[in-house]
Protein backbone atom coordinates (compact mmCIF):
# COMPACT_ATOMS: atom_id res chain seq x y z
CA UNK A 1 0.00 0.00 0.00
CA UNK A 2 1.55 3.47 -1.13
CA UNK A 3 -0.26 5.14 1.71
CA UNK A 4 -0.35 4.47 5.52
CA UNK A 5 -2.70 2.17 6.68
CA UNK A 6 -4.21 4.47 8.95
CA UNK A 7 -4.74 7.39 6.65
CA UNK A 8 -6.48 5.03 3.86
CA UNK A 9 -8.54 4.21 6.85
CA UNK A 10 -9.26 7.63 7.72
CA UNK A 11 -10.16 8.85 4.67
CA UNK A 12 -12.47 6.16 4.04
CA UNK A 13 -14.70 7.48 6.80
CA UNK A 14 -13.12 11.55 6.29
CA UNK A 15 -15.20 14.54 5.89
CA UNK A 16 -19.02 13.93 4.67
CA UNK A 17 -18.53 17.54 3.63
CA UNK A 18 -15.58 17.10 0.98
CA UNK A 19 -17.73 14.39 -0.17
CA UNK A 20 -20.98 16.49 -1.15
CA UNK A 21 -18.04 19.08 -2.94
CA UNK A 22 -16.62 16.76 -4.95
CA UNK A 23 -20.59 15.31 -6.17
CA UNK A 24 -21.51 19.03 -6.65
CA UNK A 25 -18.60 18.88 -8.90
CA UNK A 26 -19.49 16.66 -10.41
CA UNK A 27 -23.41 17.65 -11.08
CA UNK A 28 -22.29 20.85 -12.23
CA UNK A 29 -20.08 19.34 -14.80
CA UNK A 30 -23.43 17.27 -15.85
CA UNK A 31 -25.82 19.30 -15.58
CA UNK A 32 -24.30 23.27 -15.35
CA UNK A 33 -23.32 24.87 -12.57
CA UNK A 34 -26.53 26.95 -13.29
CA UNK A 35 -28.61 24.40 -12.33
CA UNK A 36 -26.93 22.80 -8.97
CA UNK A 37 -27.42 24.40 -6.00
CA UNK A 38 -24.45 23.83 -3.41
CA UNK A 39 -25.49 24.05 0.24
CA UNK A 40 -22.50 21.62 1.97
CA UNK A 41 -19.54 24.30 2.14
CA UNK A 42 -19.24 26.97 4.30
CA UNK A 43 -17.48 28.93 1.41
CA UNK A 44 -18.36 32.20 2.21
CA UNK A 45 -19.51 34.12 -0.91
CA UNK A 46 -19.54 38.03 0.92
CA UNK A 47 -16.40 39.90 -0.04
CA UNK A 48 -13.91 41.23 2.66
CA UNK A 49 -14.81 44.70 4.13
CA UNK A 50 -13.60 47.72 2.43
CA UNK A 51 -11.01 47.95 5.08
CA UNK A 52 -9.11 44.40 4.40
CA UNK A 53 -8.62 46.01 0.99
CA UNK A 54 -7.12 49.39 1.90
CA UNK A 55 -4.68 48.35 3.75
CA UNK A 56 -4.20 45.68 1.69
CA UNK A 57 -3.76 48.15 -1.16
CA UNK A 58 -1.10 50.33 1.45
CA UNK A 59 0.83 47.51 2.13
CA UNK A 60 1.24 46.58 -1.97
CA UNK A 61 2.04 50.20 -3.50
CA UNK A 62 4.20 51.11 0.15
CA UNK A 63 5.75 47.87 1.04
CA UNK A 64 7.81 47.74 4.48
CA UNK A 65 11.05 47.13 4.78
CA UNK A 66 11.43 43.17 5.55
CA UNK A 67 7.70 42.46 5.74
CA UNK A 68 8.77 39.08 3.73
CA UNK A 69 10.61 38.28 6.54
CA UNK A 70 10.70 35.38 9.26
CA UNK A 71 9.46 36.85 12.55
CA UNK A 72 9.24 35.45 16.39
CA UNK A 73 6.80 32.14 16.33
CA UNK A 74 4.11 33.78 17.85
CA UNK A 75 4.06 36.76 15.38
CA UNK A 76 4.60 40.02 14.96
CA UNK A 77 4.32 41.90 18.30
CA UNK A 78 2.56 44.98 17.25
CA UNK A 79 -0.45 42.39 15.66
CA UNK A 80 -0.49 40.64 19.30
CA UNK A 81 -0.67 43.44 20.97
CA UNK A 82 -3.76 44.75 18.39
CA UNK A 83 -5.73 41.35 18.97
CA UNK A 84 -5.32 41.86 22.59
CA UNK A 85 -6.65 45.54 22.53
CA UNK A 86 -9.75 43.60 21.01
CA UNK A 87 -9.75 40.93 23.63
CA UNK A 88 -9.66 43.58 26.30
CA UNK A 89 -13.63 45.00 24.87
CA UNK A 90 -14.88 41.84 25.84
CA UNK A 91 -13.23 40.46 28.30
CA UNK A 92 -13.17 42.01 32.38
CA UNK A 93 -9.41 40.30 32.24
CA UNK A 94 -6.99 42.31 30.75
CA UNK A 95 -4.57 41.20 27.95
CA UNK A 96 -1.45 42.13 26.57
CA UNK A 97 0.36 40.61 23.24
CA UNK A 98 2.04 38.14 25.28
CA UNK A 99 -1.31 36.34 26.08
CA UNK A 100 -1.57 35.92 22.13
CA UNK A 101 0.02 33.60 19.06
CA UNK A 102 -0.52 34.01 15.72
CA UNK A 103 -1.31 31.06 14.14
CA UNK A 104 -2.57 29.73 10.42
CA UNK A 105 -6.17 29.98 10.93
CA UNK A 106 -8.24 28.12 13.56
CA UNK A 107 -7.17 24.41 12.27
CA UNK A 108 -3.82 25.12 12.83
CA UNK A 109 -4.36 26.60 15.71
CA UNK A 110 -6.50 23.55 17.81
CA UNK A 111 -3.59 21.44 16.28
CA UNK A 112 -0.88 23.42 18.14
CA UNK A 113 -3.05 23.82 21.32
CA UNK A 114 -2.92 19.92 21.38
CA UNK A 115 0.51 19.51 20.82
CA UNK A 116 1.27 21.66 23.81
CA UNK A 117 -0.63 21.31 26.60
CA UNK A 118 -2.15 17.55 26.18
CA UNK A 119 0.12 14.37 26.97
CA UNK A 120 -0.37 11.26 24.27
CA UNK A 121 -3.36 8.76 25.71
CA UNK A 122 -5.35 11.91 27.85
CA UNK A 123 -8.79 12.34 26.88
CA UNK A 124 -10.35 15.74 24.77
CA UNK A 125 -13.93 16.00 24.90
CA UNK A 126 -16.25 17.42 22.05
CA UNK A 127 -20.06 18.05 21.79
CA UNK A 128 -21.87 15.96 19.47
CA UNK A 129 -22.87 17.42 16.85
CA UNK A 130 -19.07 18.72 16.33
CA UNK A 131 -17.04 20.01 13.49
CA UNK A 132 -16.16 16.76 11.29
CA UNK A 133 -12.27 17.71 11.74
CA UNK A 134 -12.03 17.63 15.85
CA UNK A 135 -11.75 13.97 15.74
CA UNK A 136 -9.27 13.77 13.54
CA UNK A 137 -6.97 16.97 14.86
CA UNK A 138 -7.16 15.08 18.21
CA UNK A 139 -5.96 11.89 16.71
CA UNK A 140 -3.19 13.73 14.93
CA UNK A 141 -1.63 14.07 18.64
CA UNK A 142 -2.47 10.56 20.09
CA UNK A 143 -5.11 12.12 22.00
CA UNK A 144 -8.49 10.24 23.18
CA UNK A 145 -11.75 11.57 21.59
CA UNK A 146 -14.90 10.91 23.64
CA UNK A 147 -18.09 12.13 22.51
CA UNK A 148 -20.81 13.65 24.56
CA UNK A 149 -24.42 14.51 23.04
CA UNK A 150 -25.85 18.06 23.56
CA UNK A 151 -29.56 18.27 24.60
CA UNK A 152 -32.48 18.76 22.22
CA UNK A 153 -31.61 22.61 22.01
CA UNK A 154 -27.69 21.33 20.67
CA UNK A 155 -26.70 22.84 24.20
CA UNK A 156 -24.22 21.40 26.56
CA UNK A 157 -25.54 18.44 28.68
CA UNK A 158 -24.36 19.43 32.30
CA UNK A 159 -25.68 15.69 33.89
CA UNK A 160 -24.10 14.07 30.69
CA UNK A 161 -20.94 15.74 31.35
CA UNK A 162 -20.52 15.29 34.79
CA UNK A 163 -21.22 11.92 34.33
CA UNK A 164 -18.53 11.61 30.90
CA UNK A 165 -15.74 13.46 32.66
CA UNK A 166 -13.33 11.55 34.22
CA UNK A 167 -9.50 11.29 35.49
CA UNK A 168 -7.98 10.78 32.09
CA UNK A 169 -10.24 14.05 30.62
CA UNK A 170 -7.74 16.66 30.46
CA UNK A 171 -9.37 19.30 27.91
CA UNK A 172 -12.95 20.18 27.03
CA UNK A 173 -13.24 21.35 23.11
CA UNK A 174 -16.66 23.89 22.76
CA UNK A 175 -17.64 26.00 19.52
CA UNK A 176 -20.02 28.37 19.49
CA UNK A 177 -21.66 30.33 17.63
CA UNK A 178 -21.66 26.16 16.37
CA UNK A 179 -21.47 24.73 13.23
CA UNK A 180 -23.26 23.02 12.35
CA UNK A 181 -26.30 24.21 14.01
CA UNK A 182 -25.53 27.68 14.82
CA UNK A 183 -26.08 27.44 18.49
CA UNK A 184 -24.69 30.30 20.51
CA UNK A 185 -23.87 29.50 24.03
CA UNK A 186 -25.17 32.45 26.53
CA UNK A 187 -23.72 32.98 29.80
CA UNK A 188 -25.69 30.46 31.84
CA UNK A 189 -24.18 28.09 29.84
CA UNK A 190 -20.57 29.66 30.40
CA UNK A 191 -21.02 29.60 33.96
CA UNK A 192 -22.89 26.25 34.25
CA UNK A 193 -19.05 24.51 31.83
CA UNK A 194 -17.24 26.51 34.27
CA UNK A 195 -18.72 25.63 37.24
CA UNK A 196 -18.58 21.75 36.25
CA UNK A 197 -15.20 21.90 34.96
CA UNK A 198 -13.72 23.93 38.51
CA UNK A 199 -15.44 21.03 39.99
CA UNK A 200 -13.90 18.43 37.99
CA UNK A 201 -10.60 19.70 38.32
CA UNK A 202 -10.97 19.41 42.27
CA UNK A 203 -12.10 16.09 42.21
CA UNK A 204 -9.37 14.65 40.15
CA UNK A 205 -6.58 16.91 41.65
CA UNK A 206 -6.11 18.10 37.63
CA UNK A 207 -6.07 21.01 35.40
CA UNK A 208 -8.73 20.45 32.63
CA UNK A 209 -8.55 23.64 29.76
CA UNK A 210 -11.73 24.81 27.88
CA UNK A 211 -11.09 25.18 24.87
CA UNK A 212 -13.39 27.64 22.59
CA UNK A 213 -13.07 27.21 18.62
CA UNK A 214 -14.29 30.74 18.16
CA UNK A 215 -13.63 30.40 14.45
CA UNK A 216 -17.47 32.27 13.96
CA UNK A 217 -16.83 35.17 16.62
CA UNK A 218 -19.04 37.86 16.66
CA UNK A 219 -20.64 36.44 13.42
CA UNK A 220 -23.93 36.42 15.67
CA UNK A 221 -27.84 37.50 14.48
CA UNK A 222 -30.91 38.81 16.91
CA UNK A 223 -28.69 40.49 19.54
CA UNK A 224 -27.55 37.08 20.51
CA UNK A 225 -25.06 37.29 23.73
CA UNK A 226 -21.89 35.83 23.25
CA UNK A 227 -20.35 35.86 26.58
CA UNK A 228 -16.25 35.65 26.85
CA UNK A 229 -14.97 32.59 28.37
CA UNK A 230 -11.72 34.23 29.84
CA UNK A 231 -14.65 35.93 32.66
CA UNK A 232 -15.82 32.44 33.91
CA UNK A 233 -13.03 29.86 33.73
CA UNK A 234 -9.20 30.64 34.50
CA UNK A 235 -7.92 27.60 32.68
CA UNK A 236 -9.53 28.91 28.80
CA UNK A 237 -7.64 29.27 25.92
CA UNK A 238 -9.26 30.69 23.28
CA UNK A 239 -8.62 30.04 18.90
CA UNK A 240 -9.83 31.99 16.55
CA UNK A 241 -10.06 33.02 13.22
CA UNK A 242 -10.38 35.88 10.76
CA UNK A 243 -11.44 33.47 7.91
CA UNK A 244 -15.60 34.31 8.31
CA UNK A 245 -15.19 38.02 10.24
CA UNK A 246 -13.29 39.02 7.61
CA UNK A 247 -14.48 36.66 4.93
CA UNK A 248 -10.77 35.61 4.11
CA UNK A 249 -11.24 31.78 4.49
CA UNK A 250 -8.25 30.97 2.03
CA UNK A 251 -5.51 33.37 4.16
CA UNK A 252 -5.22 31.33 7.02
CA UNK A 253 -4.71 33.99 9.47
CA UNK A 254 -5.88 32.90 13.40
CA UNK A 255 -4.98 33.34 16.62
CA UNK A 256 -4.68 31.96 20.43
CA UNK A 257 -5.12 33.38 23.18
CA UNK A 258 -4.70 31.80 26.73
CA UNK A 259 -6.10 33.18 30.26
CA UNK A 260 -3.73 35.82 31.99
CA UNK A 261 -5.07 33.63 34.93
CA UNK A 262 -4.10 30.21 33.47
CA UNK A 263 -1.99 28.38 35.54
CA UNK A 264 1.88 27.69 34.34
CA UNK A 265 0.67 30.61 31.33
CA UNK A 266 4.34 31.55 30.26
CA UNK A 267 4.89 27.48 30.25
CA UNK A 268 2.09 27.27 28.02
CA UNK A 269 2.96 30.01 25.55
CA UNK A 270 6.32 28.81 24.97
CA UNK A 271 5.11 25.86 24.22
CA UNK A 272 2.64 26.97 21.66
CA UNK A 273 5.54 29.06 19.94
CA UNK A 274 7.29 26.29 19.76
CA UNK A 275 4.45 24.04 18.39
CA UNK A 276 3.53 26.31 15.90
CA UNK A 277 6.94 26.05 14.36
CA UNK A 278 7.76 22.04 14.93
CA UNK A 279 3.79 21.09 13.43
CA UNK A 280 5.68 23.05 10.48
CA UNK A 281 3.86 26.19 10.44
CA UNK A 282 6.46 28.17 11.19
CA UNK A 283 4.66 31.58 11.35
CA UNK A 284 1.08 32.88 9.84
CA UNK A 285 1.66 34.45 6.51
CA UNK A 286 3.47 38.06 7.44
CA UNK A 287 1.17 39.78 4.82
CA UNK A 288 -2.02 38.56 6.75
CA UNK A 289 -0.08 39.94 9.44
CA UNK A 290 0.30 43.25 8.65
CA UNK A 291 -3.19 43.92 7.99
CA UNK A 292 -4.67 42.54 11.28
CA UNK A 293 -2.68 44.56 13.12
CA UNK A 294 -4.48 47.62 11.09
CA UNK A 295 -7.97 45.53 10.49
CA UNK A 296 -8.36 43.49 13.85
CA UNK A 297 -12.03 45.18 14.35
CA UNK A 298 -13.03 44.90 10.85
CA UNK A 299 -15.89 42.64 10.39
CA UNK A 300 -18.39 41.84 7.31
CA UNK A 301 -21.78 43.00 6.60
CA UNK A 302 -23.51 40.77 9.35
CA UNK A 303 -26.84 41.63 7.99
CA UNK A 304 -26.53 40.14 4.62
CA UNK A 305 -25.97 36.57 5.90
CA UNK A 306 -28.97 37.64 8.44
CA UNK A 307 -31.47 37.96 5.12
CA UNK A 308 -29.84 34.92 4.00
CA UNK A 309 -30.89 33.12 7.30
CA UNK A 310 -34.18 34.52 7.85
CA UNK A 311 -34.93 33.17 4.04
CA UNK A 312 -33.95 29.71 4.11
CA UNK A 313 -35.61 29.60 7.83
CA UNK A 314 -38.99 30.91 6.62
CA UNK A 315 -38.80 28.08 3.55
CA UNK A 316 -38.09 25.51 5.75
CA UNK A 317 -40.79 25.73 8.39
CA UNK A 318 -42.92 26.57 5.37
CA UNK A 319 -42.10 23.33 3.88
CA UNK A 320 -42.30 21.35 6.59
CA UNK A 321 -39.03 20.78 7.84
CA UNK A 322 -38.57 20.86 11.79
CA UNK A 323 -35.83 23.05 12.78
CA UNK A 324 -34.41 25.80 15.59
CA UNK A 325 -33.76 29.11 14.04
CA UNK A 326 -29.54 29.64 14.39
CA UNK A 327 -28.03 32.72 16.30
CA UNK A 328 -25.15 32.35 15.06
CA UNK A 329 -22.53 31.06 12.14
CA UNK A 330 -23.90 30.72 8.55
CA UNK A 331 -25.50 27.52 9.14
CA UNK A 332 -28.95 25.46 9.49
CA UNK A 333 -29.36 22.47 10.95
CA UNK A 334 -32.81 20.81 10.12
CA UNK A 335 -34.33 17.49 10.71
CA UNK A 336 -34.46 15.19 7.84
CA UNK A 337 -37.86 14.04 7.10
CA UNK A 338 -37.27 10.30 7.23
CA UNK A 339 -34.80 9.15 10.27
CA UNK A 340 -31.91 8.00 7.47
CA UNK A 341 -30.32 11.47 7.18
CA UNK A 342 -27.89 10.31 4.42
CA UNK A 343 -30.36 8.67 2.34
CA UNK A 344 -32.51 11.83 2.49
CA UNK A 345 -29.57 13.68 1.17
CA UNK A 346 -28.86 11.46 -2.11
CA UNK A 347 -32.74 12.26 -2.30
CA UNK A 348 -31.76 15.73 -2.41
CA UNK A 349 -28.69 15.28 -4.84
CA UNK A 350 -31.02 14.18 -7.27
CA UNK A 351 -32.92 17.43 -7.07
CA UNK A 352 -29.64 18.65 -7.31
CA UNK A 353 -29.64 20.44 -3.84
CA UNK A 354 -26.46 19.04 -2.04
CA UNK A 355 -26.56 19.05 1.91
CA UNK A 356 -24.33 17.42 4.31
CA UNK A 357 -25.82 14.76 6.55
CA UNK A 358 -25.89 14.79 10.02
CA UNK A 359 -24.43 11.71 10.56
CA UNK A 360 -20.91 13.66 9.10
CA UNK A 361 -21.45 15.87 12.56
CA UNK A 362 -22.07 13.07 14.95
CA UNK A 363 -26.12 13.56 14.78
CA UNK A 364 -27.55 11.50 12.57
CA UNK A 365 -31.33 12.41 11.50
CA UNK A 366 -30.33 15.83 10.69
CA UNK A 367 -28.52 17.77 7.54
CA UNK A 368 -26.89 21.22 7.93
CA UNK A 369 -27.48 23.53 5.05
CA UNK A 370 -24.60 26.43 4.63
CA UNK A 371 -26.19 29.57 3.64
CA UNK A 372 -23.29 31.81 3.05
CA UNK A 373 -23.99 31.47 -0.25
CA UNK A 374 -25.53 33.40 -3.55
CA UNK A 375 -29.00 34.36 -3.61
CA UNK A 376 -29.78 32.60 -6.29
CA UNK A 377 -28.73 29.22 -4.79
CA UNK A 378 -30.56 29.50 -2.04
CA UNK A 379 -33.39 30.43 -4.07
CA UNK A 380 -32.81 27.55 -6.75
CA UNK A 381 -32.59 25.20 -3.87
CA UNK A 382 -36.23 25.67 -2.85
CA UNK A 383 -37.86 23.45 -5.25
CA UNK A 384 -35.91 20.29 -4.76
CA UNK A 385 -35.98 20.93 -0.92
CA UNK A 386 -39.96 20.92 -1.20
CA UNK A 387 -39.79 17.89 -3.45
CA UNK A 388 -37.05 15.89 -1.64
CA UNK A 389 -39.45 16.56 1.50
CA UNK A 390 -42.81 15.21 -0.25
CA UNK A 391 -41.07 12.20 -1.05
CA UNK A 392 -40.36 10.90 2.30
Amino acid sequence: MPISKKISEDMNRASWIRRMFEEGIRLKKEFGPENVFDLSLGNPEIDPPAKFYEVLKKLVTNPKKGMHRYMPNSGYPETRNAIATQLNKESKIKFNGSNVVMTCGAAGGLNVVLKSILNEGEEVIILSPYFVEYVFYIDNHGLKCKIVETDENFLPDIEKLNKEIGPNTKALLINTPNNPTGVVYDSTVMKALSDLLKKKSKEYGSQIYLILDDAYHKLVYDGAETPCLFDYYPQSIMVASFSKTLSIPAERVGYIAVSPECADHDEIMGALAFCNRTLGFLNTPAIMQHIITEAADAMVDISMYQKKRDFIYKHLTEIGYEVMKPKGAFYIFPKTPIADDILFTQRLAKEKVLAVPGAGFGRPGYMRISFCVEDRVLEGAITGLTKAFGTK
